[in-house]
């Protein structure tokens, strides 16, 4: 696929009006890119679940690459929206963890084709699948420094602690979100924070429960 930087950018309305049809467009495409494959995927189904002419589509997004990439830095946006607001009510980092990790379940829940967007994005446009991960980590990354240098928690690479914690609430997430209803939410978030707090050498873990 060829990047979006060498492609015609997609318009940002001005109106509210504009701005709520935009947005429904990008809500379609979540739906049709999660249902879809993004080679089969087409404007005019997009256009349908948004319930707007096929002429509109073309008024905000110059083509299907376009709203695609849109959307991955929506969700990316809307993701760390979504974090920070939880993070920013917890004051001691092992709390910000639990918050976190809760934030990102509950928002993968809501936004259930997010895993299958994003991860096409590694072949339809690089640089947004990039994007995405590394603005996440990097505020993740950011978040733990912090807490690194105030002595609360142990001090490694940011970087490698913020991705190594994202990979794992990215399969944790597919496991018990995703795979079944996540019932058991408050019981996996334990789960994780205590593997964060005591690590898989913890005296008092060791044989299991």
């Amino acid at each position: 696929m060829n990047q979006l930087s060498t492609l015609p950018r997609s318009k940002r309305p001005t109106t509210e009006r504009g701005q709520r049809t935009r947005q429904h467009l990008l809500d379609a495409a979540e739906s049709v890119f999660g249902d879809t494959p993004f080679e089969h995927a087409s404007i005019s189904e997009i256009t349908r679940r948004a319930g707007v002419a096929l002429g509109t589509f073309y008024v905000y997004f110059p083509h299907k690459q376009a709203i695609f990439v849109e959307l991955v830095d929506e969700l990316g946006t809307r993701l760390r929206e979504a974090l920070n607001a939880e993070v920013k009510k917890a004051s001691a980092r092992l709390d910000k963890e639990r918050a976190g990790f809760r934030a990102f379940f509950e928002f993968a829940g809501k936004h259930r084709n997010l895993y299958r967007v994003v991860r096409q994005a590694e072949f339809v446009d690089e640089a947004a699948y990039h994007r995405y991960y590394r603005t996440l980590g990097n505020a993740y990354a950011k978040g733990l420094k912090s807490a690194m240098e105030s002595g609360e928690i142990g001090r490694f690479d940011p970087e490698i602690v913020a991705f190594a914690l994202m990979g794992m609430a990215d399969m944790i997430g597919m496991r018990f979100v995703l795979w079944e209803s996540p019932q058991k939410l408050d019981q996996v978030v334990d789960e994780v924070v205590e593997l964060m707090t005591h690590g898989l050498l913890s005296a008092n873990r060791r044989g299991g429960k």
